[in-house]
Order: C-alpha cells, then structure tokens, then sequence
C-alpha cells in the first residue's frame, strides 16, 4: 500500500521534469504576449520547444509552425501543431509522474489501445472555435479586452447545444468567463499564464477531434463500490467525480463517473447538490454510502463511466474505508487516453492509515505528504479541522505546483474522545448538519428561487 511507500512517492522528482516544464512555461510566456508580436526571449521559447520535439513525428511540422509563429504570421493549423507541441511535453511529464506513483503505490495500471483514427473535425462550429481561439492566441492574454472575449459567445451558445460538442463549449465557456472577469488583462500584476494555456490549448486539440478525446465506450454490468466523491465548482458549473471499484466479469477496476451542471455563481456549497437532481440513484448512493448495480452502462476506455442513471440501481451498503481496505489494492488502473495526459490530471485514489497532521502535512513513518485542507468544497461535512484530527483517509493523491498532496474524500478521526467518520458525499440528498439546515432554511433555497423565475421569464 501507498502509506508504506511514501519516500518513494517524494523523494525528488523523475529525470527530465522540470526541463520539460520549463519549456511549457516558454511557450506560455509566449501566449500571454501574443504570438502575434513576439519579442526574441519568445521566438527563442517557440523554437525551443520545437528543438525538444525534433525526434517526435510532428516534428518537422511543429518546426515549421514555431517558425511562422515566431516571424508573427501564426496559422489556425500551426496553432494546433504547437497547442499539439506542448500537450507532449505535459504528457510526457505526467507519465513520469504517474509512472512513480504507481511504482510507490504497487498499483497495476492497464496498457492504452489506440483507437482507430476520427476523421478531423470540419464542422462550422469547430472552425468558429478555432478562429476565436486562433485570435486569442495572436492577441495575447495581455491585449484581450471585453471585444474579443464576447466574440466568441454565439460559438459557445452554438457549441452548447451540441451535445457532442459541450466539452469544448464548456472549456471555452471557462476560459470567457476568466476572461472576461479578469479585462483588461493589460492590468492584472500576474497572469495565471499556464492554467490559460491549458483552458487555451485543449480546446484548440478538441477541435480536430470533433469534441472526443477518450476513444469508443463499451457497454459493462457488475457492481461499482464508491470510494468517494471529488466536487469540482467553477461560478458557472459543477462537476462531481465519484471514485470507485467497479466488480465485472472483467476483474475489479478502478473507475469514475462524473455528472455535471450548470450554475450561477450564487449558488455555492450545499446548495450545488440540488442542481444534480437529474442524478438520484447517485445522490443516494453517496449520501447512504452504497453499492450501484450498474447494467450496461457505457464505459471509456480510459476509466470513465458515462453515467445513466437507466442502467443503475441502488445496491447493498458499501462503507468506502471497507472498500478502501478489501479492494484497493486488488483493482486495476485504467489507462490515460493520450489528450488526458497532464499532470493536474493526476488523481489516484488511495488509503492512509495510522498517520498524524503536523502542520499543513500528513506525517507517516518521518515522511511528509501535503494535505489540502485550503479548498475543500463546502458541499460536504469535512472541514480543516476535522481533517487535522484525523488518523485515516480515503483520497486522491495528486501532483500541482508545489508538489504531491492529498486531497481528502472521507476520513476517520477521534473528536472530543468520540470517533467521528465524514465523507465528502454524506450531504447529496441535503445537508445532515442542524447548523447548516437552520441557515438554509433561514436564507432560503437559492436553487428552487432562480428555477421559478426562470420559469416566470419563460412563461412570458
């Protein structure tokens, strides 16, 4: 298990890491300018990254694009060779990085099968994507002003009602909003140049993909036990990411299914549950920690149920620490489809036990892990402190700037000489805490109040 294998997880950083990175951070730079008027030290980031890729099958081609880009007549095609470019390098980190998890952890991770190849993306909507893109990229995130952000809103509103295309529309959508939120960029003291890059460069990959990245799903039946639930809240959406074992006649995987929502930036902490409501046999197996009888439901190949709620139903309980204990270790990882390869993607459940909190760390046998206990979602009971007396935890270990952390799904702790449990999903059929039911019901609930007037507007 993980917990006793910690100094191999943290005990510097693979070959190659932060070359790599830095090359990213170039390339990035060269962003926030705009490739449009590149100074030498960006021309030079541009022509780096395509000396690193030389050997690479894109090579030439991304030679040829940094080349353009760096005399400041950058194409919609070389763009997505240099967003190509630099998704590789990122790749290329990230399977260095997981590759040590997974060598600390004994884990088992399964081989990627390539897909056959999709026919690129040519629809109207794609290349409108690509063109606002494109301009972005030429502007630079220092000359983006309330115009160009709000160019690109009939795309989005198109895109969004493509339900093939809602990844890129909500990629997209994000990206606007940060924007938009943040004009004019010309003033802001720092950048937040490489999370920009990201929300720039994989919609620019999507497009010639036609919005898929994750190859074809199969159908799969058996028997998912959750081991948590993971919440991710932006001012307009919400995403839960449930972890699991799935038991199928194939063996016991590791798995997730993510549901999502739109949303104002209004509604917040346990309020985002009752935009799930599409979403019952989930809620209540979070809320009631059990099992989900799951039949034919489709399944990517890179570990990610498309949830339907058709193909589940609730099942047996099914305490998430027993299935930490007796599963964990048994399941394998799925593989990670080539565009999905970043390390902030990193999210590998694990169990901790027999630890203690020092500080901002999880300290087990003089060796350190940093816990997130500054984000956790208000949408559930675990709270800094209860986090900080624990002594067991379900959670996703992960890799962002500052290095490995733990993000915390459930955890067991001793308060007041009582043993408490928490978990972040204990909240999805509503909130058991009297103190948070007394303010909901004292606020009001912000979710039932925007539906009816939104059901006002529509009525007239």
């Amino acid at each position: 298990m993980l917990s006793m294998h910690l100094a191999a997880l943290t005990d510097g950083l693979p070959d190659g890491v932060d070359d790599a990175s830095a090359l990213v951070d170039g390339f990035d730079d060269a962003l926030t300018h705009g490739l449009g008027r590149l100074g030498e030290p960006q021309a030079a980031a541009l022509e780096a990254l395509a000396a690193a890729l030389s050997a690479a099958p894109l090579g030439p081609a991304i030679a040829e694009a940094a080349a353009k880009a760096g005399s400041g007549s950058p194409s919609e095609d070389g763009l997505g060779l240099l967003a190509a470019g630099r998704a590789a390098l990122l790749g290329a980190v990230h399977d260095a990085l997981l590759g040590r998890f997974d060598t600390a952890a004994g884990r088992v991770r399964a081989a990627w099968d390539e897909p056959a190849p999709e026919p690129p993306g040519g629809t109207n909507l794609l290349a409108g994507a690509r063109s606002w893109l494109h301009e972005v990229a030429v502007t630079g995130w220092r000359g983006v002003g309330h115009d160009l952000v709000s160019a690109v809103d009939p795309t989005v509103e198109a895109l969004l009602a493509d339900p093939g295309s809602r990844r890129i529309a909500a990629l997209m959508d994000g990206l606007a909003a940060e924007l938009r939120a943040s004009s004019p960029v010309a003033t802001m003291a720092r950048v937040p140049a490489r999370r920009w890059g990201d929300l720039w460069s994989r919609p620019m990959l999507l497009t010639w993909q036609d919005g898929a990245s994750g190859g074809r799903a199969e159908p799969v039946s058996g028997r998912l036990l959750p081991l948590g639930v993971d919440v991710h809240e932006h001012p307009t959406a919400v995403q839960i990411q449930v972890h699991g074992v799935l038991e199928s006649g194939e063996g016991k995987r590791l798995v997730r299914a993510s549901v999502s929502a739109g949303k104002v930036d209004t509604i917040v902490g346990p309020a985002i549950w009752r935009l799930l409501d599409d979403f019952p046999v989930l809620l209540a197996a979070l809320a009631g920690q059990r099992a989900v009888e799951i039949d034919g439901m489709p399944l990517l190949p890179g570990g990610d149920l498309l949830w339907s709620e058709d193909a589940a139903d609730l099942g047996e309980s099914a305490d998430p620490f027993a299935t930490a204990r007796l599963q964990l270790d048994e399941a394998t990882a799925p593989p990670v489809p080539p565009l999905e390869r970043h390390p902030v993607r990193i999210a590998e459940p694990v169990l901790l036990e027999g630890y203690r909190v020092d500080g901002g760390d999880l300290v087990l046998d003089d060796h350190r892990l940093r816990i997130e206990t500054g984000n956790l979602p208000g949408s559930g009971p675990l709270t800094p402190e209860l986090v900080r007396a624990s002594s067991t935890c379900v959670g996703l270990v992960r890799w962002d700037a500052a290095g490995w952390s733990l993000r915390p799904l459930a955890v067991q702790a001793v308060v007041k000489k009582k043993p408490v449990t928490a978990h972040g999903g204990e909240w999805a059929l509503g909130p058991t805490d009297p103190k948070i039911v007394k303010a909901q019901a004292k606020s009001g609930d912000a979710v039932a109040v925007l539906r009816e007037r939104a059901g006002r507007l529509l009525r007239k």
